[in-house]
């Protein structure tokens, strides 16, 4: 279903293992090219629950016009990758370029940071709502759904729900 479309997945120290990894499998299972990009390529990260991911490539060397979607998993990662000017400026890229952003359960912290989520129904770990409330999200209590471009995923158990409205996105 995804043959052709091009993902990538932003990672750092503290994603959430099972948002990463699954989702990761599951896009590939489509058959989507899945690229992880991080601040400084080529790095090892380990996740909250200990499994370990490499980044294939920086953040600076992802051509946004060659990519159909941005996934950010949540975790602690996504406090780190909205501090960094690169991520931020990827995030805001593809996001004005009509690419699909998927962000699940603390990822709104990129989204916010990033300057995409005014005006957009959200949702993510309860943790966020106020930060995505005081961004100008409209908090919505849900499993997963899409506004616009963006695909929002709430917390862990949620992964199934989140990675079917991130396929269809994908899809077109």
């Amino acid at each position: 279903m995804l043959k052709g479309k091009k993902v990538v997945f932003l990672v750092e120290e503290g994603f959430e293992d099972l948002e990463f990894w699954v989702t990761v499998m599951r896009l590939k299972e489509e058959e989507a090219d899945v690229v992880i990009a991080s601040p400084v390529g080529g790095t090892v990260y380990r996740g909250k629950n200990g499994l370990s991911a490499s980044s294939q490539i920086s953040v600076e060397d992802v051509s946004v016009e060659e990519v159909d979607a941005v996934v950010i998993p949540g975790g602690w990662a996504p406090d780190r990758l909205r501090r960094d000017e690169a991520v931020k400026a990827l995030v805001r890229k593809a996001y004005d370029m009509g690419k699909i952003i998927g962000m699940i359960c603390h990822a709104g912290h990129v989204g916010i940071s990033a300057g995409i989520v005014k005006g957009h129904r959200a949702t993510g770990s309860t943790a966020i709502k106020d930060d995505l409330e005081n961004a100008g999200a409209t908090w919505v209590d849900e499993a997963a759904f899409r506004d616009g471009q963006i695909v929002w995923g709430r917390v862990i158990a949620d992964i199934p729900e989140f990675c079917k409205e991130l396929v269809r996105a994908i899809a077109g």
